[in-house]
């Protein structure tokens, strides 16, 4: 069995209460005299700190749940075969563009340094670019650019009519306010679907986003795909970042999912998850997930993708995700696998997207 990885939930939060009155009281005094203070509320971005998910050892001892198998009798779900389909559609829907209006789509991708992880991300949006039809252009800056080099790089590929899509390669490096780099990201082109304006009309019914953050968008289609009814159903996210727990949640919100969030603050988180229908994982901590954190019947959506030390692997390390999937297929009925479940997915939610946003430029349906 895979060692597996869990929090120190109850001892981290004792260690951890958050000082939140002080730091209210302390932001306002620094905007306002104490006799004009109305409420004790403070701005929501002082409350912003880092979900600091401490592992340890976890027990020897695993309790199943009732009435869980000792055998896999979970369906795996195949992310890779369904944006494989997916991909086919858009390489047929570019070529029909290219023939009737003689135009493709295009995505203008801005990577900072040499992070080789970054590299092999771009290297593989570029290829699955070529592969469907769409025109794809990377600006390279180097690590130590300026924010106005990186703004420069952003306002030509946003004034470019050929260019449809901009990605901005995160992490940027510390030097750079990726908060503020993505303000300037023209909604109309942010194919990411981080831009404030996008998540706020995820978030508000009656909205229509732009663009669905690919990840997100990628978990909700595979459910859909896997004939999973959303409706009505108890949802569990694990994860709140804003790349993918906090837009996973609003859009399972949006498909009329009962919704928990669960991060590093929450306690007993298992007694949360084993109450949920589905599960879309995306805390980044291996095994955190156990087979007792689950509901016999269950769906699972594993968003993590976690490097862990295999001296038998070639490049010296294999990927697992944040469930620990040889206990979680003895107790759910379907689950994504890692790797070959959701990545595949935000490529392919990257490339509809970029489709998308074309088809809107030209007009064409």
């Amino acid at each position: 069995m895979m060692p597996g990885v869990a929090l120190s939930w109850r001892n981290g939060l004792r260690m951890r209460r958050l000082p939140w009155r002080t730091r209210a009281l302390n932001t306002l005094n620094d905007e306002i005299s104490p006799s004009r203070q109305i409420i004790i509320s403070p701005p929501l971005v002082s409350l912003d700190i880092p979900d600091d998910w401490t592992p340890y050892p976890p027990s020897s001892h695993f309790d199943f749940p009732i009435n869980c198998s000792h055998e896999q009798t979970a369906a795996v779900i195949d992310g890779k075969s369904i944006a494989d389909d997916i991909r086919s559609r858009i390489g047929s829907e570019v070529r029909r563009m290219k023939e009737s209006i003689g135009m493709v789509p295009g995505l203008g991708v801005i990577m900072v340094g040499q992070r080789r992880d970054s590299e092999t991300y771009v290297r593989n949006k570029m290829m699955a670019c070529e592969e469907v039809g769409i025109k794809s252009n990377v600006a390279h800056l180097p690590e130590h650019c300026t924010k106005d080099q990186l703004l420069k790089a952003l306002s030509k590929f946003d004034v470019d009519p050929t260019v449809h899509g901009i990605l901005v390669q995160l992490p940027l490096p510390q030097h750079l306010d990726e908060r503020k780099i993505m303000d300037v990201l023209s909604p109309e082109k942010d194919v990411d679907g981080f831009h404030p304006i996008n998540i706020g009309n995820l978030a508000m019914r009656g909205r229509e986003p732009m663009f669905i953050p690919c990840t997100p968008k990628g978990c909700i289609e595979l459910l859909l795909r896997s004939g999973v009814e959303i409706v009505g159903k108890k949802a569990a996210v694990i994860g709140r970042s804003n790349i993918v727990g906090l837009p996973a949640s609003l859009l399972l919100q949006r498909h009329h999912a009962t919704v928990s969030i669960v991060h590093a603050f929450t306690k007993n988180p298992e007694h949360i998850t084993c109450e949920a229908d589905i599960v879309v994982t995306a805390a980044g901590v291996p095994n955190l997930v156990r087979g007792n954190w689950l509901k016999p019947g269950a769906v699972v959506i594993d968003v993590g993708t976690n490097p862990v030390e295999d001296p038998s692997c070639e490049r010296g390390y294999r990927l697992i995700g944040d469930v620990c999937y040889e206990e979680a297929v003895r107790v759910v009925s379907a689950i994504t696998p890692v790797p070959g479940g959701v990545g595949p997915m935000t490529i392919a939610m990257l490339l509809s997207n970029t489709l998308d946003s074309a088809k809107r430029a030209y007009a064409f349906t």
